[in-house]
């Protein structure tokens, strides 16, 4: 049976609001931009949740933008240090948090057009 290749997903993690989450204390949630290592999009969108979890954090929703591959063929710039950061994830079999944008109230746009 051949075992399956490691890759790397670029996940975006919406997280809501919990106890004891470290978000700033008037966010009423975020985004987290994370790179996760799975044989497949499943596995590291599971591996990731489980990791948010632990952390005290409440993921709501997860968007999946694929491997670097796959986002180099949608035409993504990919600087080096995110490449760095995927070869890190990669090299520990882990999840990698690169940046996290907390949500204010009134952050989302109504604006009608």
């Amino acid at each position: 049976m051949n075992k399956r290749v490691q890759q790397v997903y670029t996940l975006l993690v919406e997280v809501g609001r919990s106890k004891d989450d470290g978000l700033p204390k008037d966010a009423t949630g975020a985004a987290l931009m994370c790179y996760a290592s799975g044989v497949d999009e499943a596995e590291a969108v599971r591996e990731t949740v489980a990791i948010l979890k632990q952390a005290d954090l409440s993921p709501l929703d997860v968007s999946g933008y694929g491997t670097l591959d796959e986002r180099l063929a949608e035409g993504h710039d990919i600087p080096d240090e995110e490449r760095a950061l995927m070869q890190r994830a990669l090299d520990e079999n882990s999840v990698i948090v690169a940046q996290m944008t907390p949500f204010y109230e009134g952050d989302e746009s109504d604006d009608a057009d």
